[in-house]
């Protein structure tokens, strides 16, 4: 990135773009300038179609001659497009170290520029730059991640019939969708493995029966054997991009 220019952007409102930005590089510094911290409040942010996500970026960089300002303070998809802080505030707890924090807000319905593209999900990177009073630089393009992933849905279980005699066979059923980013809608979730699930009546937890796998709609059908009384329920692990779910709940007895 190398921004070096007399431009600060360490306070104030950030407006809010999206655009098409160079392929990320590995770190880049000079002098004897650092960054001491970066975090994320989220490390994973699942964002759906309508409910904006917010994320706060929170770093702190140290440098002998005390620190100029920071710069660029953009979040970086691996497919290049760009979200900038909406506000940022910054102080300086040290003569050598100055914190910054920026919110991000995150959606997929916006009517700018800066709303999310499916392409978009996945790992996305910090690229900014601090810079000391003499001129040392610490460029962050590649070290601090965290995932922006699509929000997945299961419907709730459905465990017919109920109830179900003692080794009897029951029929489950579910679907799995996912926010479209670009359309904004909930579509299927084709081809993906997901865990049917029991717990036993008066037990805690639940444990994997079997995996089956969505079909071109994203629905779910399966046969199970019912050898005692309990709640039968999905869950989806996740993929890289697209985030966990677990559906509610059927609650089925023996007779």
């Amino acid at each position: 990135m190398h921004i070096r220019t007399a431009a600060a952007a360490t306070a104030g409102s950030l407006a809010l773009l999206t655009l098409l930005a160079p392929t990320a590089q590995a770190d880049d510094h000079n002098g004897d300038i650092t960054f001491t911290s970066v975090t994320f409040s989220r490390t994973t942010v699942n964002v759906g179609i309508s409910e904006p996500q917010t994320l706060t970026v929170t770093a702190t960089a140290k440098d002998d001659s005390g620190i100029w300002g920071m710069v660029g303070l953009k979040l970086v998809s691996s497919d290049g497009r760009i979200q900038y802080g909406k506000s940022s505030t910054c102080t300086r707890p040290t003569s050598t170290t100055m914190k910054c924090a920026w919110s991000y807000s995150l959606e997929s319905d916006r009517t700018d520029y800066a709303d999310l593209r499916n392409s978009s999900a996945g790992t996305w990177h910090l690229d900014m730059e601090a810079r000391g009073n003499d001129g040392d630089y610490y460029t962050l393009d590649s070290s601090a991640t965290m995932k922006i992933k699509r929000y997945a849905k299961l419907t709730t279980t459905q465990a017919t019939p109920e109830p179900v005699v003692k080794g009897g066979t029951l029929t489950v059923t579910g679907a799995l969708t996912r926010a479209d980013w670009n359309t904004n809608i909930y579509t299927g979730f084709a081809a993906q493995k997901v865990a049917l699930q029991f717990k036993k009546s008066g037990a805690s937890t639940y444990t994997t029966v079997k995996t089956v796998t969505t079909d071109s709609a994203g629905k779910l059908r399966t046969t199970t054997t019912a050898n005692a009384s309990g709640t039968w329920r999905w869950h989806f692990a996740g993929t890289g991009t697209t985030s966990p779910a677990t559906a509610s709940g059927d609650a089925v007895a023996l007779k």
